[in-house]
């Protein structure tokens, strides 16, 4: 029997170091398990889904499968700025506008828990924050005190340097060419990682998170791509008008919110910035991870403009729109057809359950980083996941299967 080169076996290999495996590379390693975590680029990079300055939290969604994530995931996030004297969540209310008749925005007001505020007309106290919106006829506004900012590079950065504190090897700059099972007779490890240098590593079990890469990366490992497509997005900052700079902070009570219909609009308070607020749109055109334009021109103006009409008649008096948006910040989602993420295992007879795949999250996977990091841990080691048994999560909804003769997966009519 081959024996293994020192210092490159481990019980689990996680591949990509954004927020999905630096927390399952933490959750690994809390467990005892021997961890490397490998990312292509330099810690924290800008090329990906991971980086900036931040990301929301919220329970409100039309699908009932996110909320017990959610409300696992904000526990886990108390968790490790506890262990790790880190402050990357400052909470906040959230809030959802849409229209009264719109499925997805009851569904998501139902689900979340949220409570539709009266009309600005009605006899009835409001919040001070509900001043700056001018709801649109036919609309409502719905408060839900499950909310918040995370510093997304900062969150990161703590979820590595807790899993380096437990014993997690962490290396940058190896980008993986090949994830293979190992032949018998070859070791003790089920997998071998082999990087563009050369290296090769064993493992026990493998985690593949590489976010906009993973269809790459899958295609080369097994043949067959998974859908995840790559966006191009941008992030807006805008300058708050004289007068209402406090108004619109966290420290004034002002929400994270999100506004249903089309364009679906989402925003954090004036907080990294200030003086500015972050209001951008949901979704982009497609893009390849390597070979992205990342000039900021006339191209990105389909991501620019709604936002602009859309602050200018629901927001209107508080944030400046002429001239555009004081600062903006490209960005890539890793998009499913049916914008549910990917959690499972790669399966076939060569990898069964010793590779897992965390990917697809679509633009709205941050804020459970915890959670994904954990269940995708458990499945690791384990072969399933007890804490998403016992935190309700129904992980049917993220198989891989579910694109099989259905390349729509589970989208629904909202």
């Amino acid at each position: 029997m081959a024996a293994q080169p020192a210092g490159r076996s481990f019980d689990v290999i996680v591949v990509g170091a954004g927020i999905m495996g630096s927390c399952a590379a933490h959750a690994a390693a809390s467990r005892g398990a021997r961890v490397l975590l490998l990312e292509q680029f330099d810690l924290l990079h800008q090329r990906g889904s991971s980086h900036g300055e931040s990301r929301t939290i919220r329970a409100t969604y039309p699908q009932p499968h996110y909320p017990p994530m959610v409300r696992l995931s904000r526990r886990l996030w108390d968790d490790a700025q506890r262990d790790s004297g880190y402050a990357v969540l400052t909470p906040t209310r959230h809030v959802d506008l849409g229209p009264r008749d719109d499925p997805a925005f009851l569904a998501s007001v139902a689900n979340g828990g949220a409570t539709v505020l009266a009309p600005a007309a009605a006899d009835a106290p409001r919040p001070a924050w509900a001043e700056a919106f001018k709801v649109p006829d036919g609309w409502a506004a719905a408060s839900s005190e499950l909310g918040g900012v995370m510093k997304a590079t900062k969150a990161v950065a703590m979820f590595q340097a807790l899993a380096a504190k437990m014993g997690a090897v962490v290396r940058d700059r190896a980008e993986v060419v090949d994830v293979a099972a190992r032949k018998p007779g070859e070791g003790t490890t089920a997998i071998v990682v082999k990087t563009a240098s050369g290296e090769e590593f064993h493992g026990g079990k493998c985690i593949i998170t590489v976010g906009a890469w993973t269809s790459k990366l899958v295609k080369a490992v097994t043949g067959a791509g998974l859908p995840v497509q790559p966006l191009h997005t941008v992030i807006c900052y805008w300058k708050v008008k004289p007068g209402h700079e406090r108004e619109l902070t966290t420290e004034g009570g002002f929400p994270t919110f999100a506004s249903y219909g089309v364009p679906y609009i989402y925003s954090t308070p004036s907080m990294e910035y200030p003086g500015l607020i972050k209001i951008a749109m949901h979704g982009g055109p497609a893009c390849d991870p390597d070979g992205r334009d990342w000039a900021v021109g006339p191209g990105e103006d389909g991501l620019v403009e709604p936002v602009a009409r859309w602050i200018e008649e629901v927001m209107p008096g508080r944030v400046e729109t002429a001239g555009g948006p004081v600062i903006r910040q490209p960005c890539m989602y890793s998009m499913t057809p049916d914008e549910d993420f990917v959690i499972d295992f790669l399966g076939g007879d060569e990898f069964g359950r010793d590779v897992v795949v965390g990917a697809g999250f679509s633009g709205h996977g941050f804020k459970m980083g915890p959670a994904v990091g954990r269940i995708l841990a458990e499945m690791a080691l384990d072969g399933e996941s007890g804490t998403a048994a016992e935190a309700g999560v129904e992980l049917r909804h993220f198989s891989i299967g579910r694109f099989d003769g259905n390349p729509t997966g589970n989208a629904r009519g909202f």
